[in-house]
């Protein structure tokens, strides 16, 4: 198995993963988009941050969702 040391946008996301789920448990829900703050959620917001820069290792400008 291949052991690479995750970067620093790594173990953000990781972290933003477990308090994503950790909110979707406590309202018994399956996914975000069934949540009514979804498009106000911070935390949701936060967390597609962390995903764009564990992607783009903190790098700005050429991605786009």
């Amino acid at each position: 198995m291949h052991n690479k040391q995750k970067d620093k946008f790594e173990v953000h996301l990781d972290a933003m993963i477990i308090k994503v789920q950790t909110c979707q448990e406590e309202k018994s829900l399956q996914s975000c988009s069934k949540c009514e703050q979804f498009l106000q959620c911070t935390l949701r917001e936060d967390y597609i941050k962390a995903v764009y820069n564990s992607m783009s290792k903190g790098d700005t400008g050429g991605f786009e969702f």
